[in-house]
């Protein structure tokens, strides 16, 4: 005999909320883009220390997607480029790949602060998390610091939320077959939407500096709407090879596509920063 179960009044509501919800997130995620009206900056600065060959390949990746859907793209690794009135003309900054130190004054850095403060959208890649690391608000853009990487080697990416742009192509697993690095981050913001983790589990042999802070995963591509504007990361792409993978290109559009949001150009009257020390105000 089948037990009949009734559901309060309550649990309805909760449930056709929760539909509501979710059907908000995808419309949201569906949105159309009107690429003719999106111009993207690719900056490439890296300070002392390691650079990555896969660079140049990140480049003309993303001009090649501005050609294919018909967005305008710009690259630069000179830090002068940011000031405000050349930042207001993009949708978008690309940090592929930057390290270390890559401004040449605290003037650049109140730019990109302003921009964000002003509705912008970031996108890191790769080692953009090496990215000024001695700078708080930074960090907090992006949403952590990078710590170490295992050696170079296979493994799977599971998808966390499968209706994301960035992941909504791939499979379950997301294998890494050509190897990448196993990124560890630390001083990870809290409030971060974890799209995706690689599974610690489908490396080789055991590391001691391994981190099990998340157990046997750990967030390799997340984003976040951080102070006024929205910021997209992942931790992938370390092979210069995987840039002109199909995959991994509709990865960075849609991490692209995320952080431009409604579209808008960056709006000054709701910037507010005049030093990079300046603390992050409640909105």
């Amino acid at each position: 005999m089948r037990k009949r179960v009734f559901c309060s009044g309550t649990s309805w509501l909760a449930i056709l909320l929760s539909g509501i919800v979710m059907l908000s997130v995808h419309q949201a995620n569906a949105q159309k883009v009107r690429w003719s009206k999106i111009k993207v900056l690719v900056y490439t600065k890296n300070g002392e220390g390691f650079v990555h060959d896969n660079i140049p390949n990140s480049i003309v990746a993303i001009k090649e997607l501005g050609k294919e859907y018909g967005f305008e793209v710009d690259a630069s690794e000179d830090p002068a480029v940011f000031t405000e009135d050349n930042l207001k003309q993009y949708n978008v900054l690309v940090f592929s790949n930057t390290n270390n130190v890559v401004f040449d004054t605290d003037a650049q850095r109140v730019a990109l602060m302003r921009y964000i403060q002003a509705g912008g959208g970031f996108v890191g890649i790769h080692s953009a998390s090496g990215t000024e690391r001695d700078w708080k608000w930074f960090k907090q853009l992006l949403g952590a610091k990078f710590y170490w990487h295992d050696k170079n080697q296979p493994f799977t990416v599971n998808i966390v939320d499968h209706h994301h742009p960035s992941v909504a192509h791939l499979q379950n697993r997301w294998q890494r077959n050509r190897g990448d690095e196993f990124y560890y981050l630390k001083e990870m913001a809290v409030n971060l939407h974890v799209i995706a983790v690689n599974d610690a589990t489908t490396l080789a042999g055991e590391n001691p500096r391994r981190l099990d802070t998340f157990g046997d995963v750990f967030p390799s591509v997340w984003c976040h709407e951080f102070d006024g504007g929205r910021s997209w990361y992942t931790s992938l792409g370390h092979n210069k090879e995987y840039y002109f993978d199909d995959d991994f290109r509709k990865h960075i559009l849609g991490g692209i596509t995320w952080a431009i949001g409604k579209g808008k150009k960056p709006d000054y009257s709701k910037a507010y920063a005049t030093s990079p020390q300046d603390e992050v105000r409640q909105r």
